[in-house]
């Protein structure tokens, strides 16, 4: 009988596993702009208060990257403890994906709507590949995915470029942070794939979350926020987002274990169309007339940018 370990292989790299946890991935990542500004609402985070945002953050991510660890050390029967060599992987993880990805994002996110930041955050692809060719050499950046990436900008940039109406009018303090923190994105990609390959990437993200969460909160704490959990539908949407961002990253890196990058980052345009849509249900964020004409075109932009990048002879390599 095939062993199990290599029925799950197999399943993980077949069309239909990747469709499945990679659209839950995205799923969850798209849930996050909503869930966020539901979690500033029921912790009373104020959007003139960034000592109170970062501290939110870090909360989050010390606990999603507790959920990790917990669930690592389970799998392996004992606690998943880095070495030595794994600390400076660590530092430079919990600085890019954590610390400078988020503290720009949440502090951004108290003034644009879920909607734009989730369109933003499409972009996130091109940025990658952008940095990964110019900065890292980790792969070519050929004509079609130059045209693809000009391809997702443009759909950002018909909306949050656009100005005027309740989703538009680009400023510095909202979508400007949003933006830059997809830079930092870029980088822990890159430190990922060069770091993950001899190291399990699982773990690693576990103990990067837990240091940046601890950094974000000694940073809010330092400035003088501080927050209590005031409902228990507080600690509910906490821990939501806590675990979305444990069991999200957890599947993703193991579609990337067993499949070629290319193939499962295609499916990242998921997370503005969830971003989207979740932003419209659980905001109550309305789109109406010229407004919901730009944002489906946009997340059209984004949809055909993606599909050139990673298609072709090139395979998005």
């Amino acid at each position: 009988m095939p062993d199990q370990r290599d029925q799950r292989s197999t399943w993980l790299s077949s069309i239909g596993g990747i469709v499945i946890l990679a659209s839950i991935s995205c799923a969850l990542w798209g849930s996050a702009f909503a869930f966020v500004k539901l979690g500033y609402q029921l912790f009373h985070v104020s959007a003139d208060n960034p000592a109170q945002q970062i501290l939110f953050a870090g909360m989050r991510f010390t606990l999603a990257g507790l959920l990790v660890i917990a669930g690592v050390s389970i799998a392996r029967g004992k606690l998943a403890l880095p070495t030595r060599d794994d600390l400076v992987p660590i530092a430079l993880l919990s600085l890019c994906q954590t610390t400078l990805q988020y503290a720009p994002f949440y502090l951004g996110l108290a003034h644009v709507q879920g909607i734009n930041a989730s369109l933003i955050e499409g972009t996130s692809t091109f940025i990658g590949i952008v940095v990964a060719a110019l900065v890292f050499k980790q792969e070519k950046l050929t004509l079609r995915k130059l045209c693809g990436c000009l391809l997702g900008f443009a759909g950002v940039a018909l909306v949050v470029l656009r100005g005027g109406g309740s989703v538009g009018a680009f400023t510095l303090r909202g979508e400007g942070l949003v933006l830059a923190s997809l830079i930092a994105v870029a980088f822990s990609a890159c430190l990922i794939r060069d770091y993950g390959a001899n190291r399990d990437p699982v773990m690693l993200a576990g103990w990067q979350f837990v240091v940046g969460g601890l950094t974000l909160s000694a940073l809010g704490l330092l400035f003088g926020a501080r927050l209590s959990v005031p409902s228990p539908a507080a600690a509910a949407v906490l821990l939501y987002l806590a675990a979305l961002s444990a069991i999200a990253y957890s599947l993703w890196s193991l579609l990337l274990k067993h499949n070629p990058v290319s193939r499962v980052a295609m499916f990242e345009f998921l997370i503005p169309v969830f971003g989207v849509i979740f932003s419209t249900i659980f905001l109550g964020e309305r789109l109406q007339g010229s407004q919901l004409a730009s944002v489906v075109v946009a997340l059209a932009l984004i949809v055909a940018g993606t599909v050139v990048v990673y298609t072709g002879k090139d395979g998005g390599n």
